[in-house]
C-alpha cells in the first residue's frame, strides 16, 4: 500500500509534466531575487498595495507560498548561490557571505579575488570561489557565448554570484561613493554605465533623497507600533554611512530599476531570438538591519514601496521587451534579519553565548590533554577551526580530537549540539543531520559546528552585530510569471534547488553540473525506507511529495 502511494505520487507528477507541450523559449529570462522577502509580510500588508505589483503577480503568476532551502544557516550569498547552481553549499562552496580563511587567519568574502581589479571600486572581485556552474553559465555555453547575461544588485556578492563565471557583467552600488561598480573579471566596463555614473548615479542625487511614509501612518496597522509621528530619513545626514543606509532602504530598489532601464535601452539584451538572462536583486529587509520592533512602520512601508518597484519593473519589461517574451522568476533569500532579545519581564529562557570564550577554553582543554600548543586556529560564525598542521606534527588523530572537542563544547550553557567535520563527512546518515551536512563544505567550514539553543544571543567579538537564535521557519515565496504559466497558488512547500533545472528547461539548455536528478534522489530515499518504522516511512512519503512540487510548472 505504501509503495503504491509513493508510485502514484511520482506517476501523477511526472506524467502531467510530460503531457504538457513545451512553450517557446523566452527571449529574456528575468530572475528577481528579493533579499529577505517574507510570505507573511507580503500577504499581510496587501491593503498598502496597488493593482500592478504583488496583486498582479498573485493574479497572473504561479505562486509557491513556501520555498525551502535544504541547508542550515542561510544568508544572502549562500541562498543566491543555491538558486543559481541548483545545489547546496556542500557542493557549490558558498557556505556564507564570509568564512574563516586558515591561510590569513581572518574572515574572507565569498567573492574576493585579488587577481582582478575593480571598476569604480577598490574591491578585488570575481566568482572564482563558486565551485560549480550556474544556469547563467550553461546558457552561455549552450548559445556559444551569444546570449547576454547581466546582473544588477545593491550588493557585491549578489551581483557576482548571479552573473556566474561567464556573464557579460555584474554591477553593484559602491557603499562608499554611490557609484555603480564592477570587476575586470567580466572584461570591459560598459560605456553606458560609465555614462550613467557621470551624471545619474545616487551620489548626484543623495542630497535630495528622503524616505518618508508612502501612506498615512494610520494605514500601518499590522506590526505593533508605539510611535505617533512618521519616520523621516535623509541619507545625506549620515555622513560616511549614507550609501550603506540607502542600500538598506526600499529606495535602493528604484535605483536598481533605473540602471535596469538603462541596460534595456542601451544594450541588445532581449532584442533578438537568442534567450538572454537578466539577474536583478532587490532589498526587503529591515532598515539599517535593526530589529522589527525598532522599525515596524518602516518595514510595512518597505513592502508598500517594493510593490511599486515591482510594478515599475513589470511595466518596463512590457514596454521594452513584451511580457509575452519574458519569463520572470521571483525568489527570496530565505532568511530575515534577527529580532532583538525578548524583554526580561516575559521570562522567556535565553542567555548570551560567547564563541571567543568557548574557543579559548577549548584550547586550554586540548593543551591539558595533548600538551602545549595552539590547537584552536580560529573561530567564526559558530564554527571553530583547529590547527591541522600542529595536530599532524604531534602525530595526533584529528578525528579523535574533533570528537573530544565536541564532547567538551556541548557542556557549555546555550549549546544544543556540536557537530564535528568527521561526523558530517564520514559518520552515519540521519534525517536530522541532512541540513547540517548540506551546509557544510570540507575545505571551508570549521572542524566543529556549534548549534546554539533558540532564544540565546550569539555575541560577536569586537562588534555590535549580535544575533538572537530563532529556529522558527520563515515562509518565503517563489513566483513564476510568463507565457504558458498557469496562474495558481500552491501551499505545499517546494525545494529551492528545483529552480535552476526548471529555468534551464524553459531555456532549452542543460541544467547546472551539480543538479542531481530528482528521480535519482527519490530512489535513494525509497531505498532508505527499508527497515524503517511506519512513522518514518510516512514522513519520507511526505518529503517526496514536497520535493517534486516544482515539476508541475
Amino acid at each position: 500500500m505504501k509503495k503504491g502511494l509513493i508510485t502514484s505520487i511520482l506517476a501523477l507528477t511526472f506524467g502531467s509534466l510530460q503531457a504538457q507541450p513545451l512553450p517557446p523559449s523566452p527571449k529574456l529570462v528575468v530572475t528577481l531575487t528579493i533579499d529577505q522577502l517574507r510570505t507573511d509580510y507580503m500577504e499581510a500588508f496587501s491593503s498598502l498595495y496597488g493593482e500592478k505589483g504583488f496583486k498582479r503577480l498573485l493574479r497572473e503568476g504561479k505562486v509557491f507560498r513556501q520555498a525551502d532551502y535544504s541547508f542550515n544557516v542561510v544568508d544572502r550569498a549562500s541562498a543566491i548561490a543555491a538558486l543559481y547552481t541548483g545545489t547546496t553549499p556542500s557542493m557549490n562552496g558558498i557556505i556564507a557571505e564570509r568564512w574563516f580563511d586558515p591561510k590569513t587567519l581572518r574572515p574572507k568574502n565569498c567573492v574576493d579575488d585579488f587577481a582582478f581589479m575593480g571598476n569604480y571600486t577598490d574591491q578585488n572581485t570575481a566568482p572564482t570561489q563558486l565551485l560549480t556552474s550556474t544556469f547563467a553559465d550553461e546558457l552561455k555555453i549552450a548559445t556559444k557565448n551569444a546570449a547576454l547575461v547581466y546582473a544588477i544588485a545593491p550588493f557585491r556578492d549578489a551581483a557576482v554570484l548571479s552573473a556566474g563565471h561567464s556573464g557579460n557583467g555584474a554591477f553593484w552600488l559602491n557603499h562608499q561613493t554611490g557609484k555603480w561598480c564592477g570587476t575586470t573579471y567580466y572584461g570591459e566596463y560598459p560605456w553606458w554605465l560609465s555614462q550613467y555614473n557621470d551624471g545619474q548615479s545616487p551620489d548626484f542625487r543623495i542630497k535630495e533623497m528622503e524616505w518618508n511614509p508612502l501612506h498615512p501612518i494610520t494605514s500601518y496597522t499590522f506590526l505593533p507600533e508605539w510611535r505617533t509621528i512618521p519616520f523621516k530619513y535623509r541619507f545625506e545626514t549620515e555622513k560616511d554611512n549614507k550609501y550603506r543606509r540607502l542600500i538598506t532602504s526600499p529606495l535602493i530598489n528604484d535605483e536598481v530599476n533605473r540602471v535596469t532601464e538603462d541596460l534595456l535601452d542601451k544594450s541588445n539584451i532581449g532584442k533578438d531570438d537568442i534567450t538572454d538572462l537578466l539577474a536583478i536583486t532587490y532589498y526587503a529587509g529591515n532598515y539599517n538591519h535593526r530589529s522589527t520592533q525598532e522599525c515596524a512602520m518602516e518595514m510595512q512601508d518597505t513592502y508598500a514601496r517594493l510593490d511599486q518597484s515591482i510594478a515599475r519593473l513589470l511595466d518596463m519589461l512590457e514596454s521594452k521587451v513584451g511580457l509575452q517574451n519574458v519569463l520572470l522568476c521571483i525568489a527570496s533569500t530565505g532568511y530575515a534579519d534577527p529580532d532583538g532579545a525578548d524583554i526580561g519581564i516575559y521570562r522567556i529562557p535565553g542567555g548570551e553565548f560567547h564563541l571567543n570564550r568557548c574557543a579559548t577554553l577549548l584550547n586550554m582543554y586540548l593543551m591539558a590533554t595533548y600538551g602545549e600548543g595552539q590547537y584552536v586556529e580560529g573561530f567564526y560564525n559558530q564554527q571553530i577551526y583547529l590547527n591541522h598542521k600542529l595536530i599532524e606534527e604531534k602525530q595526533l588523530n584529528l578525528a579523535e580530537i574533533q570528537q573530544k572537542s565536541a564532547e567538551f563544547l556541548v557542556q557549555f550553557s546555550g549549546v544544543n549540539k556540536v557537530y564535528s567535520a568527521y561526523q558530517l563527512l564520514l559518520g552515519s546518515w540521519a534525517p536530522q543531520m541532512e541540513h547540517i551536512r548540506n551546509g557544510f563544505h570540507r575545505h571551508r567550514s570549521g572542524d566543529l559546528i556549534i548549534e546554539v539553543l533558540p532564544g540565546w544571543t550569539v555575541m560577536q567579538e569586537n562588534s555590535n552585530d549580535n544575533r538572537v537564535v530563532r529556529a522558527a521557519t520563515i515562509a518565503t515565496p517563489l513566483i513564476l510569471l510568463g507565457k504558458g504559466i498557469k496562474p495558481e497558488i500552491i501551499r505545499m512547500p517546494v525545494a529551492i534547488d528545483r529552480v535552476a533545472p526548471t529555468l534551464s528547461s524553459a531555456m532549452r539548455i542543460r541544467a547546472p553540473q551539480c543538479v542531481h536528478s530528482r528521480t535519482a534522489q527519490l530512489r535513494n530515499k525509497l531505498r532508505i525506507l527499508r527497515g524503517k518504522s511506519l512513522n518514518n516511512q510516512c514522513n519520507f512519503t511526505l518529503s517526496i511529495a514536497k520535493s517534486v512540487t516544482l515539476h508541475a510548472i
